[in-house]
């Protein structure tokens, strides 16, 4: 970075990815910094410029100071430790440290308290939720949500008979011709951990999986206009069972409050969802296996005179933003879940549902919320008269 680059930095004030700091007086005060930035997506901070953009400039005393206090805040400070890289710049009124502090693959960090910080805007959040740090571990590959045991489950929970099918399908063998027990079987499958079935075998797989997992159903509800109102309505359910039920509940729930079509077909031909039908499908499909089963809320299907829109819990997982989905990237959140979901539901792969639904219905938006940690996504509804 040079001089130039840097006032130009400067200039344009302090936001998610940039701070500002006039000095540095404790090492565990930027410690705190460090760790929001390396449990989000990374930023800089400038040593030497007041919050106001001010540049006060440091001297070379200053800078050799400064530089034991950052060393001092990595190591010693922040859990597990961080390399950040730092860069000196003259200006006029001193010298200014660029401190850059990559996005970290080892989340979450904390501070030497324990603490755990994550950006918000320009200033820093402490978690407290346990679900954001399992989000932080399944961002570090350390851990899958669609692996995790499902306290209290067991074998009882499973839906054999729906089982026994699922299995000839997926390997063309009957189960009972097996030379090993269910259990082990379905601990082989990664399906199932010490007499209990994970997330995954349970939703695949269950018999009642709302009775244990009673957050991870599918909240559809249809509105008479254009914005969500508690009276107004036209129709509501709350959608529950295995996750190839709720599929076809959800397609039903969505066709049924849409209007359909004749296009360019004759009379007596049938109509036609006014979206495509596959399209619909692969929103649904991408809501349902990629969502963030470390947070327990459900998926909301919202359907308004002008639009759909499906609403997940969760963010885009890793470096993944809205522009390189749509350019057919992917990371796998939840790597089990989608290894069977090709055999249950119409999965086509990763990385190439939102692709093949922009290319025939472009008119759908995204949102990766970080306030409301949700993936929206909105599907515009044509003007068409009834």
């Amino acid at each position: 970075m040079d001089a130039t680059e840097l006032l130009r930095l400067i200039s344009k004030g302090e936001d998610s990815f940039h701070q500002f700091k006039e000095t540095i007086t404790h090492p565990e005060t930027l410690a705190k910094e460090m760790v929001a930035y390396s449990n989000s997506e990374g930023g800089i901070v400038l040593i030497g410029v007041t919050d106001k953009g001010e540049i006060k400039g440091l001297s070379l005393n200053d800078v050799q100071d400064l530089n034991k206090h950052i060393s001092s805040a990595a190591t010693d400070y922040v859990r597990p430790p961080i390399a950040p890289i730092t860069e000196n710049i003259r200006l006029a009124d001193g010298i200014v440290i660029v401190l850059k502090i990559d996005k970290g693959n080892a989340k979450p960090y904390r501070d030497k308290s324990g603490h755990v910080y994550v950006k918000n805007g320009i200033h820093r959040r402490k978690v407290t939720a346990s679900e954001e740090f399992l989000r932080g571990y399944q961002e570090s590959n350390l851990m899958h949500a669609d692996t995790s045991k499902v306290s209290g489950s067991s074998l009882v929970d499973l839906d054999r008979e729906y089982f026994v099918t699922f299995f000839k399908k997926l390997y063309d063998e009957k189960i009972e011709d097996q030379p090993i027990p269910l259990p082990k079987i379905l601990e082989n499958m990664n399906l199932s951990k010490d007499g209990e079935l994970n997330y995954t075998g349970l939703l695949l797989l269950g018999l009642r999986p709302e009775y244990k997992l009673p957050a991870f159903i599918v909240k559809a509800v249809s509105f008479l206009g254009i914005n969500i109102e508690d009276v107004n309505y036209i129709d509501g359910k709350d959608i529950e069972g295995k996750l190839s039920d709720i599929f076809q509940q959800v397609m039903g729930f969505i066709l049924s409050n849409i209007r359909h079509v004749q296009n360019d077909q004759g009379f007596n031909s049938i109509s036609e969802p006014e979206i495509p039908r596959f399209v619909l499908e692969e929103l649904v499909v991408n809501a349902l296996i990629h969502r963030n089963y470390s947070i327990s809320a459900p998926v909301q299907v919202l359907i308004f005179y002008d639009r759909i829109e499906i609403i997940s819990p969760r963010l885009l997982p890793n470096n993944l933003n809205i522009k390189n989905i749509k350019m057919g990237n992917f990371k796998f959140r939840n790597p089990t879940l989608v290894s069977y979901a090709s055999k249950i539901l119409p999965y086509n792969g990763p990385g190439t549902g939102i692709m093949r639904a922009l290319k025939s219905y472009p008119e759908i938006e995204f949102d990766n919320n970080y306030d409301l940690n949700s993936f929206r996504v909105e599907i515009k509804r044509k003007n068409i008269q009834s």
